[in-house]
């Protein structure tokens, strides 16, 4: 069992950055790959990013090149770096864990793991 506890999210105006960190616990952490998703109000679930346990990272089209994802296995925990924000990245954003640790499925239902959820607000 991992639990993930996502932290971070804050009110930004547009153009700026806001990091994000999903800390998790376990010692499994390492053989994970680990995601973000996000979920504006009224819409569905979408694929932000994701790292595998091998430090592959593949990101969705709107968010590529403004937002780096990353992780620390030393610390167990995985990172969001936003930049450029939008009012369009308003949403709150989700840490996910897949015990398919070379997964890079952008689909919810492929991660086994979620977190709570923490809201970024970026207003225009």
């Amino acid at each position: 069992q991992v639990q993930l506890v996502e932290s971070g999210g804050r009110l930004v105006q547009a153009g700026g950055s806001l990091g994000l960190s999903c800390a998790a616990s376990g010692r499994a952490f390492g053989s994970y790959a680990m995601a973000w998703f996000r979920q504006a109000p009224g819409k569905e679930r979408e694929f932000v990013a994701t790292i595998t346990r091998g430090y592959f990272t593949y990101y969705a089209n709107s968010v590529k090149g403004r937002f780096t994802i990353s992780r620390d296995n030393a610390k167990n925990t995985v990172y969001l770096q936003m930049s450029s924000l939008e009012p369009e990245d308003t949403a709150v954003y989700f840490c996910a864990a897949s015990r398919q640790g070379s997964s890079t499925i952008p689909l919810a239902p492929s991660y086994d793991y979620w977190g709570q959820g923490t809201q970024v607000t970026v207003s225009s």
